[in-house]
């Protein structure tokens, strides 16, 4: 499982300071970043030099409870399906004690040029693998 935080800034919040659900995304986004970056494989790397994006294709979510501006927030990553290209993780937003929300989502590793689904390079798609000790393969 890979595991990163955020703080909740002004930007996140609406004119309740409670995350505007949208920005959410935004947060679970910058966090599947952290986590390719983490796993020696940055965003620069893949979208600029290797010419391969990881575009999020389904996406379920479930809100639990609101989260308030200044407020930190940790998110986990669990790989729960690894497919030729495809990835499918759930991830889970806590803070305080309480679980904000939770879902699961499926990227695909695709060429960016071409615009079609390609397998994931082996030593990404090892990672992945060793990330999640239960993901199916």
């Amino acid at each position: 499982m890979f595991t990163t935080s955020t703080q909740i800034r002004f930007a996140h919040v609406d004119a309740a300071a409670i995350v505007f659900y949208p920005r959410y995304f935004e947060m679970l986004n910058a966090a599947v970043e952290d986590w390719f970056a983490a796993m020696e494989h940055d965003f620069r790397k893949l979208h600029v030099e290797k010419g391969i994006g990881t575009p999020t294709v389904k996406l379920e979510t479930e809100f639990l409870s609101p989260s308030e501006l200044g407020e930190m927030l940790v998110i986990e990553i669990d790989p729960q399906h690894v497919g030729r290209s495809s990835c499918t993780f759930t991830y889970l937003f806590t803070g305080g004690g309480r679980d904000r929300l939770r879902g699961q989502a499926t990227i695909v590793c695709m060429d960016l040029v071409a615009q079609r689904s390609v397998p994931w390079p082996d030593p990404l798609r090892e990672r992945i693998v060793a990330l999640g000790a239960e993901a199916r393969v």
